[in-house]
């Protein structure tokens, strides 16, 4: 087990494609990080690049307070899952588990014991004697993870393993992978695009785009406290609403301007934050949680809207609604009793304790 730290790394592919700039991390023992983001935003090769499949062009990587930029990857003592399951078709569950530790001359029992123990951590001791070819998604996804539990490694290293599940297996897994991590405690970086997975696994949550860290921080603190538009958009679903707007003084206070005669007050402890930005294209930007319905009284400072619904979505313990504000779409989440009904107008209250205000032109969150 051990830390993991990247210091101003760098990855060059041919014909100057830079898929990742200059990014710096640490990672603590024992600390389960997850690295999420859209396809190419270089999240993957990051992590192979600590596994050491793929060179790193500048900078440098430290596993357990070493320099690994030129140790080979069988030398790092880290163990990967990727998203196929690459396991032997002619080998049991045992074979496969045990497979690596045979090639490094461990002691036949040392084998039974460590292959014993991952499988009681996964609960497939009644596998052991099975081929790949007789096994589910999930369990040979099991038989993986296994494999690299046996190694008892200094970094546990997850390349999207989950993404071959279906939808009911992958929540299935995430439970069975975040209980591994509170057995094993071994440090462990997992990548993912899903970010439900990122917010469910994650200790700390790395929010990657276009090769740079926009954001590192807790899950709920990515959720409520997003830095960039990208974060807030990114984390959370469905995604947050961003209505153009502007800032004006009306009243008396400080008002939050967005069109169609809706006008909404700044929170008085937020007021001096705002202030000295009314005249720039800024962005209003809310949860849909945080548009209800105007019979919840358990926030304070709730905002009334009345608009015209064009969708609703029946989701069972809640409903979605949909209309635009000045041509752009906005989602709000109801209670189903609420009434909502498509073409009819209906009043919302907006949680302005829980609202952010984006600079347009810059991407940051006021």
């Amino acid at each position: 087990m051990a830390e993991v730290s990247l210091r101003k790394v760098v990855k060059l592919f041919d014909g100057g494609v830079q898929a990742v700039r200059g990014i710096d991390l640490d990672i603590a023992d024992h600390e389960f990080v997850v690295l999420v983001g859209p396809s190419g935003c270089g999240k993957s090769t990051t992590l192979r690049m600590i596994a050491g499949l793929e060179e790193v062009s500048d900078g440098e990587i430290w596993i357990g307070g070493e320099m690994v930029n030129d140790i080979p990857p069988k030398d790092r003592d880290i163990a990967m899952v990727f998203q196929n399951y690459a396991l032997y078709p002619h080998m049991t569950v045992f074979e496969n588990m045990a497979f690596g530790l045979k090639l490094r001359h461990f002691p036949k029992d040392e084998i039974k014991r460590r292959v014993d123990r991952a499988a009681a951590i996964l609960s497939i001791g009644e596998l052991l004697e099975r081929k790949p070819k007789a096994l589910s998604g999930g369990q040979r996804q099991r038989v993986a993870m296994g494999r690299a539990i046996v190694r008892d490694p200094k970094v546990f290293l997850f390349d999207e393993p989950l993404s071959n599940l279906d939808a009911k297996l992958r929540v299935q897994m995430r439970t069975e992978i975040k209980k591994v991590h509170q057995a094993v405690k071994t440090t462990t970086i997992y990548v993912t695009h899903d970010q439900v997975e990122a917010m469910t696994l994650a200790d700390r949550v790395v929010v990657m785009n276009h090769g740079v860290i926009e954001q590192v921080g807790p899950p709920n603190e990515l959720y409520h406290h997003p830095a960039t538009i990208f974060v807030a958009g990114f984390i959370g679903s469905p995604a947050m609403n961003f209505i153009p707007a502007r800032l004006s003084n009306g009243a008396g206070a400080l008002r939050i301007e967005l069109g169609q005669g809706l006008s909404l007050p700044v929170p008085a402890d937020r007021t001096a934050r705002y202030a000295p930005h009314r005249n720039k294209k800024l962005l209003f930007g809310i949860r849909p949680e945080h548009l209800t319905e105007t019979t919840r009284t358990d926030k304070q400072n709730l905002a009334p809207i009345t608009v015209e619904l064009d969708v609703i979505e029946p989701m069972g313990m809640e409903t979605l609604v949909h209309f635009r504000i000045e041509g752009t779409p906005v989602c709000a989440r109801v209670d189903p009793a609420a009434g909502a009904q498509a073409g009819q107008p209906m009043t919302l209250a907006a949680h302005m304790d829980q609202m952010h205000l984006i600079d347009a032109d810059t991407g940051k969150v006021l």
